[in-house]
């Protein structure tokens, strides 16, 4: 905490400009030592000087630089952002020369690090800040900079002082009984509090699902026998030739993948082999990987087509993938009926083609259906995101469950007090209150250099 860092915090390459962060205790002093022009010691905060950057006797770059002093700060250090012009050379010549006069390079995340530990932003908001940069979807930057905000973090301190206002409360009466002006921990007033918090830890481990959806997207296995149109259904949501569509069966002999924003979350598809018998070994390959594609899909689209009957593989591969979200898509539409659509009755079945403009509309409308995508992608979104939020929040809740199980169940009050003070602290470092050193270095080394 005592070295001042230095980072590029621009994307290397050609541009008009590249930025080049410093922080640190001696930031405006080691900046000032190679910076011609204003004396940066002697200049107000939040102020952009004109001048120019030296080596020694050697002019490097024109540049702008922002001054801002600390504490109203992103790290509360002294921070300065140097302006330079695009280009690899020229940038990095810059962050060679403040090497050079006393900065030490920053390691991955650092900034936003210091930000934690010097107390400006919980961990919950420093996870935010790369969810923001790594967005893939309006969904996912929306829920990042709804998380960055706090408003995640206030829902679960709110849970946290709920929680310490009855563990003090619980105390008092245990090591006080003769105490009166508290009050006393009854039956009804511990049963109102634990269903009170109960529907509040209960929501968050829902939405945690919201959260991975928005994040990481939906994946979609594309299943069905050889020529039934699963690369045409591809080609058609990506709009574009994706995927190789002949009439040859056994065309496409290995996964096929491509990504497209649906309400603002991210469908990954993934188009796989035909399904069939087939004594090709190649093919047998791509058979065999396509079933374990759908197997760990988020949802699979089992394609058939209008103009066919069902055949038997087709009725064992919907067997196999029972266990499985399934749409099954009556391709073709606009061909002659040879399909028997009671044999479907039992399936959530739509009907659509690749060859109309809106043929494909209605298993858009059912797949945002289905995951409830209008529901869940708002603008006040605040969903946990990652594994680790996650794992906090699942196991914070259980050991919740546990001391509710144990009310109800007439166990002393000073045994249920243990599940609910390990409660308190797992949500503590779910927001940063208390966490291992080793955990958060783990979690800023997967921000990019300069943030």
């Amino acid at each position: 905490m005592d070295d001042t860092i230095v980072a590029i915090s621009t994307a290397l390459g050609v541009g008009a400009i590249s930025i080049v962060r410093v922080t640190g205790i001696d930031a405006i002093s080691i900046v000032n030592q190679v910076f011609k022009g204003k004396d940066l010691t002697k200049q107000k905060t939040h102020t952009i000087h004109y001048g120019y950057i030296y080596d020694e006797d050697e002019k490097i770059d024109e540049v702008l630089v922002m001054l801002m002093c600390g504490p109203k700060t992103y790290t509360t250090f002294d921070t300065v952002e140097i302006n330079c012009h695009g280009g690899i050379h020229t940038t990095k010549k810059v962050l060679e020369v403040l090497l050079k006069s006393g900065c030490r390079m920053a390691m991955p995340g650092e900034f936003t690090k210091m930000a934690f530990l010097n107390g400006r932003i919980s961990l919950i908001e420093a996870e935010a800040v790369n969810d923001l940069i790594v967005a893939k979807t309006d969904a996912a930057r929306t829920l990042a900079l709804n998380n960055m905000s706090g408003l995640l973090k206030n829902k679960v301190q709110g849970l946290r002082e709920k929680l310490a206002q009855i563990l003090a409360n619980i105390e008092v009466n245990i090591d006080y009984p003769e105490y009166q002006d508290e009050v006393l921990v009854t039956h009804d007033l511990l049963e109102n509090f634990l269903q009170d918090v109960e529907v509040e830890l209960k929501r968050l481990v829902d939405e945690t699902k919201c959260g991975k959806i928005i994040n990481e997207g939906i994946k979609v296995a594309i299943v069905g026998r050889p020529n039934v149109g699963k690369s045409s259904i591809l080609n058609c949501f990506l709009e574009e030739d994706k995927a190789i569509v002949t009439d040859i069966a056994g065309t496409t002999r290995d996964i096929v993948e491509g990504a497209v924003s649906l309400n603002g979350v991210l469908l990954n598809f993934i188009d796989t082999a035909g399904i069939r018998q087939t004594s090709d070994i190649v093919e047998k390959m791509g058979v065999k990987k396509s079933r374990e594609v759908a197997l760990a899909a988020d949802l699979v689209l089992f394609v058939v087509n209008y103009n066919e009957a069902i055949t038997e593989e087709d009725r064992q591969l919907l067997k196999e993938l029972k266990s499985q979200e399934v749409i099954v898509f009556v391709n073709k539409n606009d061909l002659e009926c040879k399909i028997d659509k009671k044999e479907l009755a039992f399936y959530e079945t739509v009907y659509g083609n690749t060859k109309s403009d809106d043929g494909l509309n209605a298993l858009k409308e059912e797949i945002l259906k289905r995951f409830s995508l209008d529901k869940i992608v708002v603008k006040d979104m605040t969903y946990l995101t990652n594994s680790r939020q996650v794992d906090l929040i699942e196991k914070a809740y259980r050991l919740f469950a546990n001391a509710f199980d144990s009310f109800k169940d007439r166990i002393p009050i000073d045994m249920i007090e243990i599940d609910l003070k390990e409660a308190w602290e797992i949500l503590g470092e779910l927001i940063g209150e208390s966490y291992k050193e080793e955990l958060v270095d783990y979690i800023f080394s997967h921000f990019c250099l300069g943030k």
